[in-house]
């Protein structure tokens, strides 16, 4: 059963859930665009409603929430570890239905891969309740569509704006409170986006072979992608990291180890020990995060890795879209995958 809440009333049930919660959403950060002076949306802590961009898609994904830039898993001392204690209390997320998709996709990565749960990334997923933005307009770059990540019944409350209306619905006991148990109900059923601008086509994963990987096309990024790694870190899905080692005195004896996030595009991924490196260039990096996205993990899994949110295209200072870049992939396989 949904409830129909006033922007006053929706405050109210905010405050109860804080009691519990820290909550995030889509906001406002002024001072930190791309230029001086100039804002972005990203997803911060919120405790009222008008706090929520609900227009606009956010420039990062909401991952670093729940899964830090930077995290600390335990110290050492001489012979002895110790757990870096837990840091956040429980959260609740309001996302699109893409980024709800793209954090089962790293559910997957880190839950069923290889047959070992992650227990670091499950203790801090363990905490978290999704209330879904319905979507039905998406953004300009959007093809989740494409992908089929337009729908999902992963959340725990959904919402609903129009104008001054606002409806929620939740079947969670720990997001009904007397707050919101007193306001009308309405029944609402979620609609979803059913149309992108962009469409993708995605190669069939049998038809792409040895002579796809030797295709020019990837000399092409590496002539225009710069390798800043812009894409990987706003993207939901990507989930790979380096371990550091940090000595906290001077004789080495104490000290911590962390988790930071790192990624395909960035330089020094591929070393190895005795100074070998592997796709050195830019192109060769572009192939390795396009077969990734849209063949090996599907191989694998069943799904494909990529969500169609776009903002790897949103923010890439190169203007470098991934999405053409599999629709000439596929044009590619669908002529032979051959230079010639």
């Amino acid at each position: 059963m949904g409830y129909r809440l006033t922007t006053t009333r929706f405050d109210k049930y905010l405050t109860n859930l804080s009691e519990t919660f820290d909550i995030y959403a889509p906001v406002v950060q002024k001072g930190k665009g791309m230029y001086s002076d100039t804002e972005v949306v990203g997803y911060g802590k919120i405790t009222c409603f008008d706090e929520i961009v609900f227009d606009k898609k956010s420039y990062y994904s909401p991952k670093e929430v729940f899964y830090p830039i930077r995290e600390t898993l335990f110290y050492f001392l001489n012979d002895e570890l110790k757990e870096a204690p837990l840091d956040i209390r429980p959260i609740i997320l309001f996302v699109r239905p893409c980024d709800i998709n793209g954090i089962m996709r790293l559910d997957t990565m880190f839950l069923e891969n290889g047959g070992i749960k992650d227990y670091y990334y499950l203790r801090r997923r363990q905490l978290l309740k999704f209330i879904m933005i319905e979507c039905t307009e998406g953004f300009d770059t959007c093809f989740c569509v494409s992908m089929g990540t337009n729908k999902t019944d992963q959340y725990d409350g959904v919402i609903r704006v129009q104008d001054e209306k606002i409806l929620f619905d939740t079947d969670d006991e720990k997001l009904l409170t007397s707050a919101l148990e007193e306001n009308p109900k309405e029944v609402f059923t979620p609609r979803f986006i059913e149309e992108n601008k962009v469409k993708v086509t995605i190669p069939e994963p049998d038809l792409v072979t040895k002579d796809v990987f030797e295709h020019e096309i990837w000399t092409e990024y590496t002539q225009r992608c710069i390798a800043c790694g812009r894409c990987n870190t706003s993207c939901i899905t990507c989930s790979c990291f380096t371990m550091q080692d940090v000595k906290s005195s001077d004789n080495d004896h104490l000290g911590e180890r962390r988790r930071v996030w790192a990624g395909c595009h960035v330089d020094g991924f591929t070393d190895m020990a005795g100074g070998h490196s592997f796709r050195s260039k830019n192109g060769e990096k572009m192939r390795f995060k396009t077969m990734h996205k849209i063949n090996d993990y599907y191989k694998r899994f069943g799904t494909h890795m990529c969500v169609g949110c776009g903002r790897c295209d949103d923010v890439c200072p190169e203007y470098i879209s991934f999405s053409k870049c599999i629709n000439k992939l596929n044009d590619i396989i669908s002529e032979g995958g051959s230079n010639d």
